[in-house]
């Protein structure tokens, strides 16, 4: 590089390195040497060159401002031919996400060497837009798969065969996001989601509520006087056991892991005595017929789902909010009391409460181990409140619990579901 001495209308030098582009091919380089600006003041008198001569460098600057922006636009020019030869160079750069990627060193693919895993290869969570996969457990037709498309509308749902499975699928980033059922209007809670969301690290980040409308399903001729067994998700069987009655179908009711898998079942088996209990959209797609439609006992037959990821949302207070926790104590069921009051002081609305035995500690004896006979169970208990962790409140009703309890966990702080319903075969 030239080092110029600037003259005194001149401001301090800006040097400029561009980039040297990275390709397969060889690269040429490109050097701007030393370049000067001067003041918008002095825009209208040109730069005066120490020598009658004028300087001649970096392609010809003179000593004139028509011959510097001449300049600048052969660089820039320059430039650009060096960008499109790169792009030439460098073939079919793979995409992911949206971000142009480029292989800095070949791949031979006859080489017995195992191949470097890419960017490609690790399928990146998506960006904000992108489709989301979510992880429901069953299989196409389930009630869950349908919970999970109105919960993230044109996601990518994920079947899986447990529950244990979907919440893995989020933690191994197989999926970003896993809808599961907690509870149902009828047949109450799913105990199994409640262990697992103690057991696994995943947050609570929504809900979502889905009307749940059963069909008697069969394949195509079949008559319900034919008919010796029906089958279908113990839930299922619960909330259609008085319908079923009311049918005059003396058959045998046999549990299986869900209701779409069970329609599933009876059109890959050909099974002409077997019925299932299903949503309409499973009859489509295993090609079954409708027996007999609306089966609930109850129209209004619910089930709650929530929504899991692995880092939590944040709480906020211009919607209504709601907070999920679960808690315990070395001294049994007394402290429960204690617990509800902090949140009946502060006024704090609880629409949950969920025993469930304590895994680690099940049973606890109340006198001497070698005198006393009593014992007491113990348990765990789960609590959802309608506040957001972002209120003081909350915060205050907390710290309040933890007084009184030897385990405390917070699951989740997210957005009520506050979609009006009712009951309707559209639903």
């Amino acid at each position: 590089m030239h080092y110029l001495r600037p003259s005194p209308s001149l401001q301090s030098p800006v040097r400029a390195m561009t980039p040297i582009p990275t390709h397969r091919g060889s690269p040429s380089r490109l050097v701007i040497q030393c370049a000067y600006r001067f003041d918008s003041a002095n825009a209208t008198n040109p730069p005066v060159a120490p020598t009658s001569a004028g300087f001649n460098f970096c392609g010809g600057v003179g000593s004139t401002r028509a011959d510097w922006q001449s300049t600048c636009a052969i660089l820039a020019s320059k430039v650009v031919s060096q960008q499109q030869d790169t792009k030439k160079d460098s073939g079919n750069v793979a995409a992911v996400n949206g971000h142009k990627t480029l292989d800095l060193v070949p791949v031979d693919t006859n080489s017995n060497l195992p191949r470097a895993l890419t960017i490609t290869d690790l399928s990146p969570a998506p960006m904000h837009g992108a489709k989301l996969r979510v992880a429901y457990q069953g299989v196409p037709g389930a009630y869950s798969e349908a919970a999970a498309g109105k919960a993230y509308p044109n996601c990518e749902a994920i079947p899986c065969d447990q529950f244990e499975v979907a919440f893995q699928a989020v933690e191994l980033w197989i999926a970003d996001r896993a809808v599961l059922p907690v509870e149902n209007s009828l047949g109450g809670s799913i105990h199994r989601n409640y262990d697992l969301l103690l057991r696994h690290r995943l947050h609570i980040v929504g809900e979502v509520q889905l009307a749940v409308h059963h069909c008697l399903l069969a394949l195509p001729g079949v008559r319900k006087e034919y008919l010796t067994r029906v089958i279908s998700h113990p839930q299922a069987l619960s909330q259609c056991e008085l319908t079923l009655t009311k049918l005059g179908l003396n058959v045998a009711r046999e549990a299986v892991d869900d209701t779409a898998g069970a329609a599933e079942f009876v059109a890959a088996n050909n099974l002409r005595d077997t019925a299932a209990i299903a949503s309409a959209r499973a009859a489509d797609l295993y090609g079954l017929q409708i027996l007999a439609d609306g089966i609930q006992d109850d129209s209004s037959n619910v089930t709650r789902f929530v929504m899991l990821a692995r880092e939590p949302i944040i709480p906020r207070t211009d919607r209504p909010f709601k907070t999920s926790i679960v808690f315990a104590h070395d001294k049994g069921t007394s402290v429960l009391f204690k617990v509800l009051s902090a949140f009946a002081f502060r006024n704090i609305s609880l629409t949950k409460i969920e025993s469930r035995p304590h895994r680690n500690r099940p049973i606890r004896l109340v006198d001497d181990e070698n005198v006393g006979t009593a014992k007491h169970f113990e348990y765990m208990f789960y609590v959802d409140f309608e506040a957001s962790m972002a209120e003081a409140r909350a915060q205050n009703a907390l710290a309040e619990v933890q007084e009184f309890t030897s385990f405390l966990r917070v699951l989740g702080s997210y957005p009520m579901d506050m979609t009006p319903w009712c009951p309707s075969r559209d639903e």
